[in-house]
């Protein structure tokens, strides 16, 4: 197996195995820690973990454990991946994560030194002098400034990830990646000398992140989002490792009925809840209503059944800034976001149980707590919808299609364009 990867969330971890395979790689995501060896011959693994969120010292376990697995399996080069917005607190996890499985990899040439590097291009995220932009905003300035579990409120990755990691944290500036591979290595080497450990890496355009996966091709692991993943299976077949032409994965058609559960609270899945109520039908599923013990999951599911012979349903849980720091305000943040991933689990089981097999998930915790719930095991990859979010077929029971979307990711008609794409009425 030529890479084995390691996601701090279910949809993070569908994005990266959605690059793979465009890449040309053969690639699989298990549900957490798998335990026994795969049986399929495959060029990467993804194991998805729901860690990003977790005290520093379980997404630490957590990612130790699957390295061990991963390692188990023969894979040649590791990769940490997290969000391209960098999502993380003042205490992790991206930096505990990281150096973690920097130490447990100690035995293996080069693992003194990794990248970092969450830029995604293709969906607007960039990083020039270390600073992230999302499209033209510094990340900063965001919606993500609001976010309720992760705020970012510093555009400077070296600056964050510093502040989570006792290693020196460095950069290579976008000057240097316009090098090319040799200029990068060169300056892996000088900061090698310097004492630092990690660097953040500038990435504009797709063409830097093929440049950067040219560079680390040696390093035991590489940390970044899912934009690195693509260069580094343009690498690998460059290398003779990979067949010269890429599959295109291909979804089944499967009968039954469809429905979207939404979580997140970011800007652009508030306008595709906005975009799907303008037409279709959807249940809001209020945290404060939660907390007052009205079973709301019983409500949306009662709402839904009658419906789903019309089309799909939208159950959602999706709210504008203000109205998730008032929930919190009362809830707290973590008992908040307990109520609502649990409540939306349960709805999706009992959906599943009336017969829907076609599911978008949106939001990184939502999906996580709703693939849990289904006993999902792994996932076959199938094709993209928009850039970072692709379909994909669950191996086993319950036989379904999932979407799982982060939160920023897709246009505002997401949701439409992605059941269009494996919904028969």
């Amino acid at each position: 197996m030529l890479l084995g990867c390691i996601g701090d969330d279910f949809t993070g971890s569908t994005d990266l195995a959605n690059m793979l395979v465009r890449g040309g790689m053969r690639t699989v995501q298990t549900i957490g820690v798998p335990d026994a060896p795969l049986a399929d011959e495959v060029d990467a693994v993804v194991v998805a973990l729901k860690s990003r969120t977790n005290p520093a010292p379980e997404a630490v376990a957590q990612s130790l454990a699957a390295l061990a697995w991963l390692r188990q399996q023969g894979c040649r080069q590791f990769y940490f991946k997290y969000c391209s917005t960098f999502d993380s607190t003042p205490a992790g996890n991206i930096g505990p994560v990281t150096e973690a499985l920097m130490d447990a990899l100690r035995d293996l040439p080069g693992a003194d030194f990794t990248i970092a590097c969450p830029a995604f291009p293709e969906n607007g995220r960039t990083i020039f002098r270390g600073y992230l932009f999302t499209g033209d905003t510094l990340l900063s300035e965001s919606g993500m400034r609001d976010h309720p579990l992760t705020p970012m409120t510093d555009a400077n990755l070296v600056r964050v990830l510093q502040a989570q990691t006792r290693r020196k944290v460095g950069l290579i500036r976008y000057d240097t990646v316009a090098g090319g591979a040799p200029a990068i290595r060169a300056r892996i080497a000088a900061l090698r000398g310097e004492g630092v450990a990690m660097a953040v890496v500038d990435a504009l355009s797709d063409a830097d992140l093929v440049r950067i996966a040219d560079a680390c091709a040696d390093l035991p692991l590489v940390t970044a989002g899912s934009g690195v993943g693509l260069g580094l299976a343009q690498h690998y077949r460059d290398a003779g490792l990979l067949p010269a032409a890429a599959s295109a994965a291909v979804m089944p058609a499967l009968d039954g009925h469809a429905a979207v559960i939404s979580g997140s609270c970011s800007v652009a899945t508030n306008a595709q809840v906005a975009e799907w109520l303008r037409t279709r039908p959807g249940f809001r599923v209020d945290p404060l209503r939660l907390v007052s013990g009205a079973d709301i999951a019983e409500e949306a599911i009662e709402w839904a059944l009658p419906r789903l012979a019309d089309g799909p349903v939208l159950i959602y849980a999706t709210s504008d800034a203000a109205s998730v720091k008032s929930a919190q305000a009362v809830l707290g943040v973590e008992h908040a976001g307990h109520l609502v991933e649990s409540t939306l689990a349960r709805v999706a089981q009992a959906l599943v149980g009336h017969g829907v097999r076609k599911l978008v998930v949106a939001g990184g915790e939502t999906s996580g707590a709703v693939v849990q719930a289904l006993k999902v095991s792994s996932l076959r990859i199938g094709p993209q919808i928009d850039p970072g979010v692709p379909w994909t077929e669950t191996q086993g029971k319950p036989h379904l299609a999932l979407a799982l979307k982060s939160g920023n990711f897709g246009a505002v008609d997401f949701f439409a364009k992605a059941l269009a794409m494996v919904h028969r009425p």
